[in-house]
């Protein structure tokens, strides 16, 4: 449910999503006999590599989904509360992450390439946005793969509990939601854009935590220009990007959060930066996973980070 959610509100053509599935199918056919158990299946018919089945995906077939209690990172802290939950009489049918875990953490990159038809759309070439986006995404394959990815999931393995992680689907939701939200109220000065926030539930909840919504590039009385927003693919871009976006007439880039380089990058192209806040971004979109599960009759635990709010 979450991954064909996801997948319509992707912001790539369709066909691009579907060739994502085709190229996987293509890549298990050319696999040789002895290495096709090892393939990641799941890739047949899911195309984001960052949201996955780690634990007892096969068990999970069989078990009732009534509750799942899903946090924004789940680790083992949040595997043994589940656990103690559990025994205290809490009816917790799986555990689910919203950032990458076990098996979607190490490929988690390969979902980047979902930018490339984003700054497209924002009026970058596409064999511009491809180019600086190539080296990015292996920077970050190659700082994935020292991490412990099996960490959390070898706690719910030896706990009996099933889990599973949603990210891109996520992600895509609040990226559809926040830039349709914009569109709706055309903000004309970055004060503007904050104020739209603000209406929102889980960035007033995530104000009352000292994290609001920030313009850390640009003031509230500066103009907002062309507003896009980046909410999906992954992680950070390159910081090359602001040069293009500027050139391509984008004044304005709303995210979750920016790295110090791109908030260097971004001041010298005179492009403004608004950040919208990580938790209750990531908040948003799972909360709009969470409103369809919800209608299907499927309890939602927030944990970790995860501000819950119903729009049924």
């Amino acid at each position: 449910m979450a991954v064909l959610a996801g997948m319509s509100k992707d912001p790539r053509p369709s066909e691009e999503v579907r060739r994502v599935i085709q190229d996987a199918k293509k890549a298990y056919e050319d696999t040789c006999e002895d290495r096709k158990e090892l393939f990641d299946k799941e890739r047949l018919w899911n195309p984001y590599a960052d949201t996955r089945f780690s634990v007892m995906a096969e068990e999970a077939k069989d078990i009732e989904a009534d509750a799942i209690m899903w946090g924004v990172d789940v680790g083992p802290a949040e595997i043994l509360i589940a656990d103690r939950l559990k025994e205290k009489g809490k009816a917790i049918s799986a555990v689910a992450a919203h950032h990458p875990i076990g098996t979607a953490r190490t490929c988690f990159p390969e979902v980047m390439s979902v930018q490339c038809d984003m700054y497209h759309d924002a009026g970058v070439p596409i064999n511009v946005s491809e180019g600086l986006m190539a080296s990015r995404i292996e920077e970050v394959l190659r700082g994935v793969q020292g991490s412990n990815y099996n960490q959390g999931a070898d706690a719910a393995r030896m706990l009996g509990i099933p889990l599973f992680n949603v990210h891109s689907p996520a992600d895509n939701m609040v990226q559809k939601y926040l830039t349709d939200l914009m569109a709706a109220s055309s903000p004309y000065r970055l004060g503007d854009i904050i104020d739209t926030l603000y209406k929102e539930p889980e960035f007033r909840e995530a104000t009352r935590c000292n994290s609001p919504p920030k313009i850390v590039v640009g003031s509230k009385d500066a103009r907002c220009g062309k507003v896009i927003c980046k909410m999906t693919g992954g992680t950070s871009g390159p910081k090359e990007i602001y040069e293009k976006l500027a050139d391509a007439g984008v004044g304005t880039v709303i995210g979750m959060h920016f790295p110090e380089s791109h908030i260097e990058e971004a001041r010298k192209n005179n492009v403004n930066l608004v950040i919208s806040g990580h938790m209750s971004s990531d908040s948003v979109g799972m909360n709009l996973i969470s409103d369809i599960w919800e209608i299907a009759g499927i309890d939602v635990i927030p944990c970790s980070g995860f501000i819950r709010h119903s729009r049924n």
